[in-house]
């Protein structure tokens, strides 16, 4: 208990600091705000279940500051048909991912690292099984162009892939 009360009054006075130290610096205020980005994506399975994926997606990002941001992503992604060890084929896969996400730009406020987490449910052939995903990348993106490369682990699907984003994305 003592160590909660330690960890707690350590984190307020970090807080109470930061605050302080940031108006006395006459800091900028950053226009916070809202961006929405629709991407197309393809990728490459790393394992030998599927033979490539494809899909699209609506980004919702919520800029913290000028180099962090927030972000939640859905969309569709198809892994298409490929085979298992013994050789027989593989029906596709069509899967809703749903991911939350914490973005920071590392490079001239264009070059970033992403990270997400969420869960990806499946929709199509008979698949009934939800996964739990999670997905490390890095891009670059413009005043509207989004161009990153992930790698999206698909836990109870048994697979993964390295997948390519092209979006366009604007302020609402």
């Amino acid at each position: 208990m003592k160590k909660l009360q330690m960890l707690c009054l350590a984190a307020f006075a970090f807080l109470f600091a930061n605050t302080t130290f940031a108006q006395e610096s006459g800091v900028e205020n950053y226009d916070q705000g809202f961006r929405l980005g629709v991407g197309l994506n393809g990728g490459l399975p790393t394992d030998g279940d599927y033979d490539w994926a494809l899909g699209g997606d609506v980004r919702l990002q919520y800029d913290l500051s000028k180099k962090t941001s927030l972000t939640l992503t859905t969309g569709f992604t198809n892994l298409f048909m490929g085979k298992d060890d013994l050789g027989n084929n593989i029906k596709d896969l069509g899967f809703i991912p749903a991911k939350a996400g914490f973005k920071a730009f590392v490079l001239k406020d264009q070059f970033y690292v992403l990270g997400e987490l969420g869960a990806g449910f499946a929709v199509t052939n008979g698949y009934d099984k939800t996964t739990f995903l999670w997905a490390p990348g890095i891009g670059y993106a413009n005043k509207y162009i989004d161009l990153s490369v992930r790698y999206e682990d698909y836990h109870d699907f048994r697979t993964n892939q390295v997948a390519l984003r092209v979006a366009y994305g604007f302020k609402l």
